[in-house]
């Protein structure tokens, strides 16, 4: 049986609305009941018993312990109270997934899994997964991707001097030329915490850490404490690069093994406790493909919708094949903050900086040519590619890992501040 592994499609599953009937009317259709109001959507009970019986299923074949049935409920109904507040937060901006995006995620969990795009339905069956449920679950998952980027993601800079420090730092440090699977568990508190509570949190994260110095199983404790968003996966961070580990993780992973879990850190908002489950050493590549690109952005938002973005894009692009100059008009119209004052230019980049549905289109364009109007998760684009070259890239390597390490470490905690905002904001009754 080909099983799906892919953490994208754990996720996507974990947040299955499917049709699951629990009552009956007086005619004998079968009705759906509403787990919780979320502003002016709800969550339905067969999404939470499917919820349910999908993470009930993934921990017992990997062997994962749970928590007491209510403390899990309360994991469960809080986590698709949380992703319907996202999803109605996209929609109002205008955010969507085309089906052409969407089928190109699936083509690549198709290939990741030694299958093909046409495969997909066999192998999800396989698995007694419906089809039509699995690409609802995956643009949801990729909307809510997408929506973060945008509203949190683009709103992190990183200085030159974090990433000249950051290089300095990297020097001899054996965390960065090392690779990693870590766990995690997240243990937050508002900003707005007062000190009592904080220390009632700080001491709950010293229980925990004796817990499993004592022998306590990681995954249990992630499931049963951890607010992080992987952790009724047990709290799995998967692999990354050292260069790519968040800061507050980086400075203790040097003087641990395998197996090792850390002392509770504290961050602006939170603890956390990191275990290394493996580790092995890394290989850098010195000599890249590259391109040098210019783009023009248009995201969508409140004010203007999908549609919209798409059309003041086609009108771009009908300007510069009339003559207009791309710098220019990128200047005017681009939403990318980065790009937009420099003409739109992004650089040199070299393979895995863009986003797949951008790097398709860059592949495919020609040099000094126009791309027509695409559709990425960022919004609606025009590309030209103004030169191609083989470099040797080991210094612009340093720059970029670290300038992802440090937007990573950023990124974690302003996404948990950015989805408590959401939270706080929304109106929710539990009705179960």
């Amino acid at each position: 049986m080909n099983k799906i592994k892919t953490l994208s499609v754990l996720i996507a599953l974990a947040v299955a609305p499917v049709a699951v009937a629990d009552e009956l009317s007086e005619t004998g259709e079968f009705l759906d009941g509403i787990a919780a109001i979320v502003n002016e959507g709800v969550v339905l009970k067969s999404q939470f018993m499917e919820q349910m019986a999908t993470i009930s299923k993934r921990a017992e074949e990997q062997e994962l312990p749970l928590p007491p049935a209510q403390v899990l409920e309360e994991q469960v109904l809080e986590r698709l109270i949380l992703s319907e507040i996202q999803l109605q937060r996209a929609e109002r901006i205008g955010l969507q997934v085309s089906d052409a995006m969407l089928n190109e995620s699936i083509t690549r969990i198709a290939e990741q899994n030694g299958g093909r795009f046409e495969d997909m339905p066999l192998m999800l069956a396989q698995d007694g997964i419906k089809y039509a449920d699995f690409r609802r679950s995956l643009r949801d998952e990729i909307t809510i991707e997408q929506l973060r980027r945008i509203e949190v993601g683009q709103r992190i800079n990183v200085s030159d001097r974090e990433i000249e420090q950051c290089i300095a730092d990297l020097e001899g440090n054996v965390v960065a030329n090392s690779e990693y699977e870590l766990s995690h568990i997240r243990l937050s508190f508002s900003d707005t915490a007062s000190a009592e509570e904080i220390k009632e949190i700080e001491d709950l994260a010293d229980e925990i850490y004796q817990k499993l110095e004592e022998g306590a199983d990681f995954r249990e404790m992630a499931v049963r404490y951890s607010a992080g968003d992987t952790a009724l996966e047990g709290g799995s961070l998967g692999w990354m690069q050292g260069q790519q580990v968040p800061t507050l993780f980086a400075d203790v992973l040097a003087d641990m093994s395998t197996g090792d879990v850390s002392r509770p850190l504290r961050a602006a908002n939170s603890f956390h406790l990191v275990k290394i489950d493996n580790m092995r050493s890394a290989v850098e590549r010195s000599e890249v493909k590259q391109v040098k690109v210019r783009h023009i952005l248009i995201t969508p938002n409140e004010i203007i919708d999908d549609e919209t973005a798409k059309q003041r894009l086609d009108v771009a692009y009908e300007k510069i094949q009339s003559g207009e100059e791309f710098g220019e008009q990128a200047k005017l119209l681009s939403d990318d903050p980065g790009s937009a004052n420099l003409g739109g230019d992004l650089g040199w980049a070299g393979p895995g900086t863009f986003v797949p549905e951008f790097e398709q289109v860059v592949e495919a364009s020609e040099i000094g040519v126009v791309s027509q109007p695409f559709r990425s998760q960022f919004g609606w684009h025009i590309l030209e590619v103004l030169d191609r070259r083989v470099y040797d890239n080991t210094e612009d390597l340093k720059e970029r890992n670290c300038d992802m390490k440090i937007r990573n470490s950023k990124m974690a905690e302003e996404t948990q501040l950015w989805m408590q905002r959401l939270r706080d904001e929304a109106f929710v009754d539990p009705r179960i």
